[in-house]
């Protein structure tokens, strides 16, 4: 029993933002059975993949997250800023000014 506590602890993290992106917006969002997080700080954002990923999914899980940027944010990627992989990517945003 006790080996299994650190992971109870483990398994309820969840994904986690990198430093950048503490006190960020968070989403979490469900697509086709696949779960990500994406935070949202100013026109930043980041967004990771939760669970497995097995070989040969790593391209769709990649657009899939790119495809979410705008439709959680509401904002543009800047695509050149882009960086990261289908675990987790971050990158800048064009959002539109608040009136």
């Amino acid at each position: 029993m006790k080996r299994l506590i650190p992971l109870i602890f483990l398994a309820g993290c969840g994904a986690s933002p990198a430093p950048e992106f503490m006190n960020a917006t968070r989403t979490d969002i469900s697509v086709n059975g696949r779960n990500y997080t994406v935070f949202q700080k100013g026109e930043r954002v980041e967004v990771i993949r939760l669970g497995y990923a097995r070989r040969g999914e790593h391209q769709e899980i990649r657009a899939t997250m790119i495809e979410l940027i705008p439709r959680v944010t509401g904002c543009k990627l800047r695509d050149s800023t882009l960086q990261g992989d289908s675990g987790e990517m971050r990158g800048s945003l064009d959002c539109p000014k608040q009136p």
